[in-house]
């Protein structure tokens, strides 16, 4: 009996050792992440600060140099998300200026109405700062940018209309009502307006979206198309078609990691299991899907061509594992925080992580715009700095055990 209980006892404390240094590890790994992030994002800063103007890094050119935009800019919302992510990580005052005025400075996109992105444009930035400093003036600009989302809403299809279809490149596909997958992320928006104002007609607006996006978007496999074009006067589809991924019938990586997220965070509004069971099918198609690399860090387009030989998209990664971490906390037991770790390590890593003062001072490497645009293939992008910032914190706050919402 002795050498049992003795067995038992040094059992326990090998199990207590590694469960210790397992935390030890993933404190450290979190730290080290949100010490590169303040480095980039401090040499980024430093540049905006000291041009006198108030500048919005996206990406970079060929020559290294780095591609700033202007606030109509669906990505413009990101890099005040950035500093915001950063103060949170933080809790270190000088971000919060420097926060304040970046959002700020994207005042008038509460009133654009030309295009759906204002969710992505004004959650980023406005919504996270009343999220992490308690910023009542925000909230009329939230809501101010609902209203203008709806008026995309169109009736009789159920959807919001994602981009006007007679002007740009988007005029020469023969177009009526596109509705593309991103859209899913821009809901977010139109819950919290709703949550905020006592209105419901935001909320309603976003559940009929994600209904009929759920009905037409998605092919038996689970997979999702990129665009469908709705007749916006008798609701019918008319076609189903990508902009960015490899071909129609292809499967876009970072289409599918909007349709995860989107469907994980109507959840969180809703509370209704068909869309948790809607992003479970998601997850299947992306985790058992045969073109899926070992470090789950995605080619653009599940049916590119000439993989191995084609290139990566962190930022769909980096939205991926943002949206298992919430997803882990809906559906205990599957793995699905341990499969966001994965990915995690491998953004981390130096095979995706630049080195401080490279990569035009932004976090990641290897993301893809749009290749069949030619634009920003091989590239940091804002949003993916964006998400793996937003994954961090969700990662340090699931292990203090706190709730994420």
């Amino acid at each position: 009996m002795k050498t049992i209980l003795t067995t038992l006892g040094v059992s326990l404390l090998v199990l207590a050792s590694c469960t210790g240094q397992k935390k030890q590890a993933e404190s450290d790994f979190i730290q080290e992440n949100i010490d590169n992030a303040v480095a980039q994002e401090t040499i980024q800063t430093d540049i905006i600060e000291k041009s006198g103007k108030i500048l919005n890094p996206r990406t970079i050119n060929k020559d290294g140099s780095i591609v700033y935009v202007p606030i109509d800019d669906w990505c413009s919302g990101f890099f005040p998300g950035n500093i915001w992510y950063t103060y949170e990580l933080t809790g270190d005052k000088k971000w919060l200026p420097l926060a304040e005025k970046y959002t700020e400075a994207l005042d008038s996109v509460q009133y654009l109405t030309w295009h759906h992105d204002v969710g992505f444009m004004i959650g980023s930035s406005y919504l996270n700062g009343y999220r992490f400093a308690n910023k009542e003036e925000y909230k009329p600009v939230i809501i101010q940018t609902a209203k203008s989302l709806s008026t995309r809403f169109r009736p009789a299809a159920g959807v919001l209309q994602s981009w006007d279809a007679d002007k740009g490149w988007q005029a020469e596909r023969g177009w009526k009502c596109p509705v593309i997958i991103d859209n899913m992320m821009n809901l977010e928006l139109l819950f919290e307006a709703s949550r905020l104002s006592g209105d419901s007609t935001y909320y309603n607006v976003a559940v009929k979206h994600a209904d009929t996006t759920m009905k037409n978007h998605f092919r038996a496999d689970n997979s999702c198309y990129h665009v469908v074009d709705y007749d916006p006067v008798t609701g019918e589809v008319r076609k189903k078609q990508t902009a960015q991924g490899y071909a129609d019938e292809s499967s876009w990586a970072r289409g599918q990691a909007w349709a995860l997220y989107g469907y994980t965070m109507c959840y969180r509004y809703t509370h209704d299991s068909k869309y948790l069971d809607m992003a479970e099918k998601v997850y299947n198609f992306i985790f058992n899907n045969p073109n899926l690399p070992e470090d789950l860090v995605p080619y653009w387009d599940f049916n590119a061509p000439n993989i191995p030989n084609e290139p990566r998209d962190a930022s769909a990664a980096a939205c991926t594992a943002s949206a298992l971490y919430e997803l882990s906390t809906y559906i205990p037991g599957k793995n699905y925080k341990e499969t966001a770790d994965k990915i995690m390590e491998s953004l981390g890593s130096p095979a995706y992580r630049a080195e401080v003062g490279t990569n035009g001072n932004f976090i990641l490497m290897h993301s893809v715009g749009s290749i069949p645009h030619g634009a920003e293939i091989d590239v940091p992008l804002n949003y993916a700095d964006y998400y793996f910032l937003e994954g961090i914190m969700r990662k340090r706050d699931l292990e203090a055990n706190k709730k994420l919402f």
